[in-house]
């Protein structure tokens, strides 16, 4: 019992000195008084509060963020945010009051995230891909008495409790302002800047996982460690002084964690409202930008592209495309490399375990299957389905993962599976003899037809490496003879006829390069996927068809 404690101890104090090995090569600590007082900031207001306070003490006209109002500094964030803290307190806002914020990427969700921190409130994160009756009950599951919202989005509004006030963060017509919602950006102006009082404990934030089937879970995001920022910075050489475009949306966890991470270094982050293929690569071109962030639809999408409309713009001064969100497909990792260079970097993991693994270029280059190596700070292992630990190599198990950044439990009540303090991410998976994670698909997925398991992801990866198919996603639908067969719905390049004879001919290629019982009996051409805001695929609507 004492060697186990003293074990744990002593792992414990390696990997927070690696950590900080990590994070001072990266340049995110520097003097020791100035990392001091840096900690003390984010332990008084929260880290993302905390590192905008940091940004205009260090770098106060630097600009922080760029969008399509315009640019700001990191002073100017931070006296913004200390106006809207300070409005809501004025309005009760204190700790463990909940607010929604149902907005797209620009200044004033980055506004209403630091001011949620300052003033000791809990942020509920809301996926703008949602539907009136999914957003007020998510509403009102968390308790949020607050909304800000994009105009936009307003008829989403009619569900909502009727005694939950209303701000608007973004107004496409300030003229069309509702009765009875306040203008946040007025209620900033009209409001004093300066610093807001240290609330009792700082904000945080509730995530929500992504939702393809029913009400999405609440993941409450507590305050962390700085430490934990090593798991990103251990694997993708993510500095200072760089430029990132946030196209992946800030209200899920892959964009919130790039931003702060970003906002940390100093770095100038800029942001659309919506997704455009080519748009992204003319603000890549014209910020000289050095980090784009996406998920794997969006880096589709810029692939499909044209060739002659990618070769309008310089996008040379990119050192890294960082996704996540969902499997990446074989085929786009392929194309990147030929478009972009070697400056894919592929996370793997999940709102409640955050980072799991991250594949640099080296080793997707060497296979684009793989899922990479846990970072550090980062435990990761597989178990069968009895909970026995599953050591051989290329073996295939569930995946489990530990780390300080794994959440404690939905806000419900309810928490996934922990096996030896790991957290079940719901895939499965296995290593590889150099020890790579290689992830084959969900748990749920998994169909079994005619006693064999077959894992959706492999057949998709194989059809999507094909030039004539863009996308394939693979269901199992019942079958009287084998329990169940297997159906893939195709979504082909643009010029390929979708008929009988390319579905024959797809047959065959799988028939040709697996095993016979995981070629698709029904074969389904379609326009487009359905996905969710991001980009996971809604492999139940499919299988409802």
């Amino acid at each position: 019992m004492l060697l186990d404690v003293a074990k744990s101890v002593t792992s414990k104090a390696a990997t927070t000195v690696r950590s900080l090995w990590v994070m001072k090569r990266a340049g995110l600590v520097g003097r020791p008084d100035e990392g001091i007082r840096s900690l003390l900031t984010m332990h008084k207001y929260g880290p993302f509060a905390g590192v905008l306070a940091v940004g205009a003490r260090k770098n106060p006209h630097a600009v922080a963020l760029v969008d399509e109002a315009g640019p700001l500094t990191y002073t100017e964030l931070d006296r913004r945010s200390n106006a809207l803290a300070r409005a809501w307190a004025e309005r009760g806002v204190g700790p463990g009051t909940v607010i929604g914020a149902l907005c797209r990427d620009h200044r004033g969700l980055v506004t209403v995230m630091a001011a949620s921190g300052k003033a000791g409130a809990k942020l509920l994160l809301l996926n703008t891909g949602f539907g009136k009756q999914q957003l007020a009950d998510v509403m009102r599951r968390e308790g949020a008495v607050k909304l800000v919202y994009d105009q936009e989005f307003t008829r989403l509004l009619e569900a909502v409790d009727g005694d939950v006030e209303r701000y608007l963060a973004w107004a496409d017509d300030p003229a069309a302002v509702p009765d009875g919602v306040l203008d946040m950006e007025q209620l900033i102006a009209e409001t004093s800047a300066d610093p807001m009082p240290t609330p009792p404990r700082p904000g945080s934030f509730i995530l929500l996982t992504s939702g393809t089937t029913g009400t999405p879970k609440g993941a409450p995001r507590e305050k962390t460690s700085p430490i934990a920022s090593a798991q990103f910075l251990d694997r993708i050489p993510l500095r200072p002084q760089q430029s990132m475009f946030m196209a992946a949306p800030a209200f899920h966890g892959t964009g919130l964690a790039q931003l702060l991470l970003a906002l940390a270094l100093g770095n100038k982050v800029v942001m659309r409202r919506r997704f455009d293929a080519e748009a992204t690569l003319r603000a890549v071109a014209e910020h000289r930008c050095h980090v784009l962030v996406v998920v794997p639809t969006m880096l589709q999408r810029i692939l499909d592209l044209p060739a002659d409309v990618r070769r309008r713009y310089d996008t040379s001064s990119l050192e890294i495309i960082f996704s996540a969100g969902s499997a990446i497909p074989v085929d786009v990792v392929e194309r990147t490399f030929d478009t972009f260079g070697d400056v894919l970097y592929n996370l793997y993991g999940s709102t409640e375990v955050a980072v799991a693994t991250v594949a640099t270029p080296d080793e997707l280059r060497r296979d684009p299957r793989t899922a990479g190596r846990p970072p550090v700070g980062c435990s990761v292992r597989i178990y069968d389905h009895h909970g026995k630990p599953i050591t051989e190599p290329g073996k295939v198990g569930r995946i489990f993962v530990g780390s300080i950044l794994s959440f404690k439990g939905y806000t419900g009540g309810a928490n996934k599976e922990v096996v030896d303090g790991l957290l079940a991410t719901g895939d499965m998976g296995y290593f590889d003899e150099s020890g790579q994670l290689f992830v084959v698909g969900r748990d749920d997925d998994m169909i079994v037809s005619g006693g064999e398991n077959v894992y959706p992801l492999e057949v998709e990866n194989l059809l999507s490496s094909r030039p004539d198919v863009l996308e394939a996603a693979v269901v199992g639908v019942d079958d009287e003879e084998f329990g169940q067969r297997l159906r893939v719905y195709v979504v082909l390049a643009d010029g390929h006829p979708g008929d009988e004879a390319k579905a024959d001919e797809l047959r065959r290629y799988v028939k040709d390069n697996l095993a016979r019982y995981k070629v698709p009996r029904d074969v389904i051409f379609l326009d487009e996927l359905p996905r969710n805001a991001t980009g996971k695929l809604l492999r139940k609507q499919l299988a409802a068809r």
